[in-house]
């Protein structure tokens, strides 16, 4: 069905359902506070005027400004939770009884009142993407009130629902994408900034270029994440290979190898959904069967934690057996301080590569995670650490985060789910002969 004709259709059930209602009662002079619309809303039955609340719902919420948002997020948490008395007396009957008819209405009773708010308050045009909104304003509240993680543990609970891969579309981005998608791919880029319409240009138009994008029918022309991949015969050491404005173009069909760049979300109210481990495999799939001679999948990754897990190796004298020189090595400014130059010699120093290896094979967090979020991702969609470029970026900001150190992660179609078995369940950090030789000695 066309998206628009669509959204034109619920449109037009809200405004039969504002008439209906007599919506001046809740937009107008004297309209009905926020929290009242929403109790109107659960109480309520008929699906023209439920869609006609929950419209008014939500553009009451668009009009509060930040404290009236956080008193909005803390009413939901306080009084949009399960229904006491229901609960109570659903835990009462799967005592007695404890069938089935008991557990599922144990399991009714239990869910809180906010999801089935939310779910109504997704019926009304450009649902979906308000509520995306508020979550995201969701973010900035909960750092004023911890407590309001358990409305995020809702929005997450049925985020993960609406936006499963089977909502999902794979598009192409290309340079005859309308300018709309183009800006935002430019306003969206989150790993290696794009210098304006003809930086974008290089990255779509060459024939060794692609971009994909994965979106949700109810975010019309709203990326959700996307991936920028080059197409090349050999695994990259650097960006500035990748990026060059004056390099020469390959023809598709002489490709070997899919680098990943570059992958970036979207959209900051569906922070923690996942949808990359979802398109590296798609999109690794789509270009095989478009060039049989790509064998070889590959990223080349930051490290956006090295820089600072470095500095406070730097600071512990004991740490690592490393020596005074060394050590004073580690605490030079990650390009603050130096030029260009300098920096290029510093990140082609030896350590650089034997502290990225054990800070991406043995540095754990207190909870025993691999630290580096970059690497979490991939090695948990089944990537092998494949190789440490140092001196992969050294523009500012890849000086800054990392001093300048990128990685390859490999993908290789066969050892996915093996590698990914080895991450998910004995923190196994698969990697190549390559990258363990880095690693120093542990010192007895």
């Amino acid at each position: 069905m066309d998206m628009a004709f669509l959204g034109e259709l619920l449109t037009n059930v809200a405004d039969r359902g504002r008439a209906l209602i007599g919506m001046e009662r809740f937009l107008g002079k004297g309209a009905r506070p926020i929290d009242r619309l929403c109790e109107d809303l659960l109480s309520g039955k008929g699906e023209a005027s439920g869609m006609a609340l929950a419209q008014a719902v939500l553009e009451a919420w668009q009009r509060l400004d930040k404290p009236g948002r956080l008193a909005f997020f803390t009413v939901l948490m306080e009084r949009f939770g399960p229904d006491a008395e229901r609960l109570d007396a659903a835990v009462e009957r799967y005592r007695e009884t404890g069938d089935a008819a008991a557990v599922a209405a144990l399991h009714l009773a239990s869910e809180p009142r906010r999801q089935e708010l939310f779910r109504r308050l997704n019926l009304a045009p450009e649902g979906t993407h308000v509520l995306v909104q508020m979550r995201e304003a969701l973010f900035e509240a909960m750092e004023a009130e911890p407590a309001l993680k358990a409305v995020d543990a809702d929005f997450r609970h049925l985020f993960g629902s609406w936006f499963n891969r089977g909502f999902l579309v794979l598009r192409r981005i290309d340079w005859r994408t309308p300018a709309n998608v183009l800006e935002k791919i430019i306003r969206y880029e989150a790993v290696h900034e794009i210098q304006g319409w003809d930086d974008l240009r290089r990255r779509l138009e060459p024939p060794d270029r692609r971009c994909f994008a994965f979106f949700h029918p109810q975010l019309v022309d709203e990326p959700l994440i996307f991936v920028e991949v080059a197409l090349t015969t050999a695994i990259p050491r650097s960006i500035g290979e990748l990026l060059e404005p004056e390099r020469e173009a390959l023809p598709a069909q002489q490709a070997t190898t899919a680098v990943f760049y570059s992958i970036s979300n979207c959209q900051e109210g569906l922070r923690g959904i996942s949808f990359g481990n979802f398109l590296i495999k798609q999109v690794a799939e789509d270009l095989k069967r478009e060039l049989p001679g790509l064998d070889t999948f590959v990223t080349l990754s930051p490290l956006p934690g090295f820089a600072r897990w470095l500095a406070a190796v730097a600071a512990d004298p004991g740490a690592l057996n490393l020596s005074n020189e060394e050590r004073a090595e580690l605490a030079r400014p990650a390009g603050e301080t130096i030029s260009l130059e300098e920096a290029a010699r510093a990140a082609r120093d030896k350590l650089l590569g034997q502290m990225a290896a054990q800070y991406l094979l043995r540095a754990r967090s207190a909870s025993g995670r691999v630290v580096d979020p970059v690497a979490r991702f991939h090695l948990g969609n089944g990537a092998r650490l494949e190789r440490i470029n140092v001196g992969g970026n050294l523009s500012a900001r890849g000086l800054r985060e990392s001093h300048g150190v990128m990685v390859n992660y490999r993908y290789d179609l066969g050892d996915i789910e093996t590698n990914h078995e080895a991450f998910a369940t004995r923190n196994t950090v698969v990697a190549s002969s390559q990258v363990r030789k880095l690693l120093r000695p542990v010192a007895n």
